[in-house]
């Protein structure tokens, strides 16, 4: 324990301030995203494709929209006004939602929202980047994701009490999401100092606005966004999540209890899987990700209740803590500084794509064939990717923070 406390301590402030406005927003956007596939489906009468087509294309917005912030925070210099505007943008959608008439308003919510997230995205992740020792960067993007995390399962929980509280009116739980949404904002604003630039600190050029300058970033980069790729098409979007609570009988004022449970063991888990990264354990890491990923899908496939359907989301959320923090940690190491903006946007458009895809498709076979196949295909997908890292190599540098 006092090995952790040291860690954590270690951490710069600028890193807490980002993990603490995540967290911030976390609560808004997961209350919001908690609520809003079951409003699709009861309230404006979606289908399940609609619905998988609609988190895709928003999902794969904010990812795609990410490598052309990623490129502008390297051609600037600067990251935390691309941040800023971001996290503005999407404060400013979380009015729109308890506001929209039709389905269309809401689907130009939700894609506003994503624009946000994309644009912020890329320059916050090279910023944290920016700002920690390489020594405890699995550490910082691990901790970044658990105070992430912590709002995404205190998203669901103030979507239950809302719920509650306003007898299930999804529009005036809707409201509750637009409070954390600004203070995330402010937080940004006071409390993180983006670090000054140095002789040694490559300055802004048009250069990096070139697909040239993609080829620097090297073959161990090409890797990381390979294995990332095939791991989006393993995870669709975790509205589906939500709609198979709906399918295996969950009352709809408890299913919220899904994303809770998931959000939790990612929460629980980010931290120290980025401290066994920084240890040299990110192969092992990953394939124990993948893992859960393969036996969180079976378990999902077969559900026929609450036993299993909670079990295969507490394992979904052991594979996201595994993953996501490892991830981001092995760009940071491969991309050179000045193209660490470039890095995340590339890394983050090919996911964009493999996630649109993959929701899509989920919910195609949703609608034809069940949810069982959905969760089954998932699975494949995890277990090629598992079988591609064993190929490669367990104990490959590359795939060392």
């Amino acid at each position: 324990m006092k090995e952790a406390r040291i860690g954590l301590a270690a951490i710069p402030r600028g890193v807490w301030a980002l993990g603490l406005v995540s967290l911030c927003m976390d609560l808004s956007s997961e209350l919001i995203h908690a609520l809003l596939p079951l409003y699709l489906a009861v309230g404006l009468g979606a289908s399940a494709l609609t619905i998988g087509v609609i988190e895709g294309v928003a999902e794969a917005t904010a990812l795609i929209v990410k490598v052309f912030s990623g490129v502008l925070s390297d051609a600037f210099g600067r990251r935390k006004p691309l941040v800023l505007f971001g996290y503005g943008l999407a404060a400013l959608t979380k009015i729109v939602f308890p506001l929209a008439p039709t389905l269309g308003w809401v689907v130009a919510a939700r894609f506003a929202d994503r624009v946000g997230k994309g644009i912020r995205g890329a320059p916050r992740d090279a910023l944290i980047a920016d700002l920690t020792p390489p020594e405890i960067r699995g550490a910082s993007f691990g901790l970044r994701q658990a105070l992430d995390t912590v709002g995404g399962f205190g998203g669901p929980l103030l979507a239950l009490a809302a719920m509650a509280y306003f007898g299930g009116d999804f529009r005036a739980a809707f409201w509750v999401a637009v409070v954390p949404a600004f203070l995330a904002v402010v937080v940004l604003v006071v409390g993180v100092k983006e670090p000054a630039r140095t002789d040694a600190t490559p300055g802004p050029s048009r250069e990096r606005l070139r697909l040239s300058a993609v080829r620097k970033l090297g073959r161990r980069y090409a890797v990381i966004v390979g294995i990332a790729a095939i791991l989006s098409l393993a995870r669709f979007s975790e509205a589906f999540l939500i709609l198979r609570a709906q399918n295996v009988g969950i009352p709809i004022a408890l299913v919220p209890w899904v994303m809770v449970v998931m959000s939790v063991v990612y929460a629980i888990s980010a931290y120290p899987a980025g401290v066994a990264a920084d240890r040299g354990h990110g192969p092992r890491m990953l394939s124990a990700g993948l893992v859960a990923l393969i036996v969180a899908d079976l378990l999902l496939a077969r559900a026929t209740g609450p036993a299993l359907l909670y079990a295969g989301a507490a394992l979904w959320g052991l594979h996201m803590g595994l993953t996501q923090g490892l991830l981001a940690a092995l760009v940071a190491a491969a991309a050179p500084s000045d193209l660490r903006g470039t890095a995340f946007g590339i890394f983050n458009l090919v996911g964009g794509v493999a996630l649109l895809v993959a929701s899509a498709l989920a919910g195609g076979l949703w609608d034809m064939y069940g949810p069982a196949a959905t969760f089954h295909t998932g699975a494949a997908f995890a277990a090629l990717a598992w079988a591609g890292l064993l190929l490669y190599g367990m104990g490959a540098a590359r795939l060392r923070v």
